[in-house]
């Protein structure tokens, strides 16, 4: 029986984003940081509290519920609100089912974010209410993040080839992006030298593979493209939305190819482009290695062609404002953030020069077997 879909291209808007400072320690709480991320977006949109009436967040350990941010910000009669269980490959599905929401008359105006203090507070790997899948990783040492990426990195370079300069110069290039950007929290310059003097944290990852632990939060205004265009800013429209699941851990499957190649057809399809529309890409990396596979499940390469790809620089820009690695760890929203300002020419200093069709995307697949990610174009 053929699936019945609704298409939502380019019927909702993206009108505001917002942040908080980015540190090692906010000083506030995970609440604080949210709500103010919301006014912040919404300052941005040039809206008030009083006119939204839905909120999305993605949680898995430190969080703030819509049901406590709303009242907080003093919101009394919401119609609709997402507080989706899920680390990062669920960032983007967020963004995408506030649009469908807008798009179906569930609400008008919903304010998607993201808090976290997750260097202070909860680091990943320690954080309370762990994953399902923890209790059988646990007893073989796979405790965080980085030792399970780890294995799916040695998979790769055992199978193509892919070298640790490969994962090198994703660093370097995306540090050399942190540079240009004030809300950066490394922007020191770095060399492959560099990167390859940093210490082993789980073979083959480096300390400069890995993302930043931040304290902070980012959020982003999803309204209607009609109303988005007579607001503050200039409007992103969200061209394509989708999300989807795939292998895990716990599942069979091929360790170098992620949920992304299947779900990235569907995505292009919904938006009507394809990989050589993208003039910018902001890749999830919670590791280098994670923008490698990508470049490839996205269509930008082809398979096992991610790791020299990478290095060569060829393609769109990736990750503009220095990424997770370098600008800062909000567990995905900010990739969709900095996706917005590009597409608004308001990127200063690290602006690409005729942006006009952005990717952004979530956690491929790997560990939790879900990914998701938007194609945005410029309104």
């Amino acid at each position: 029986m053929a699936k019945r879909l609704l298409d939502f291209r380019d019927a909702t808007a993206i009108a505001g984003v917002g942040y908080t400072p980015f540190t090692k320690d906010s000083g506030v709480s995970t609440l604080t940081l949210a709500c103010r991320a919301v006014l912040a977006a919404l300052e941005d949109a040039g809206l008030t509290a009083d006119d939204v009436d839905g909120l999305a967040t993605h949680r898995v350990g430190d969080s703030a519920a819509p049901s406590v941010v709303g009242p907080a910000l003093g919101m009394t009669a919401p119609t609709w609100h997402l507080d989706h269980f899920g680390g990062g490959s669920v960032s983007h599905a967020v963004v995408g089912q506030a649009a469908l929401a807008v798009a179906a008359g569930v609400a008008e105006t919903v304010v998607c974010y993201r808090a976290i203090n997750a260097r202070s507070e909860f680091r990943m790997g320690t954080a309370p209410n762990p994953s399902p899948e923890t209790q059988y990783l646990a007893p073989y040492g796979y405790g965080a993040p980085v030792q399970q990426f780890a294995m799916y990195a040695r998979a790769h370079m055992l199978k193509y080839g892919t070298r640790p300069e490969h994962f090198g110069q994703v660093a370097v290039r995306q540090r050399a992006h942190a540079v240009a950007n004030p809300r950066a929290l490394m922007r020191t310059p770095i060399t492959l030298d560099d990167y390859l003097g940093s210490r082993p944290i789980a073979e083959p990852l480096r300390l400069l593979d890995c993302c930043l632990e931040t304290d902070g939060a980012c959020a982003v205004v999803v309204t209607t493209a009609e109303r988005a265009r007579d607001l503050r800013r200039p409007p992103v429209l969200i061209s394509g939305a989708a999300w989807g699941g795939g292998d895990s851990f716990l599942s069979p499957g091929e360790p170098t190819v992620t949920a992304a190649a299947a779900l990235s057809p569907r995505l292009y399809a919904m938006a009507g482009v394809g990989p050589g529309d993208i003039d910018v890409a902001e890749l999830y990396d919670c590791f280098t290695y994670s923008v490698i596979v990508q470049l490839e499940d996205y269509g930008f390469c082809a398979k096992g062609e991610g790791g020299p790809y990478a290095a060569s620089g060829e393609g769109p820009p990736v990750n503009t404002h220095g990424g997770f690695l370098s600008e800062g760890y909000v567990h995905g929203l900010n990739h969709v953030a900095e996706a917005v300002s590009q597409l608004r020419g308001d990127a200063g200093e690290r602006q690409v020069e005729g942006a006009e069709v952005a990717l952004s995307t979530a956690q491929p697949g790997h560990i939790l077997p879900a990914t998701s990610a938007l194609v945005l174009r410029k309104g």
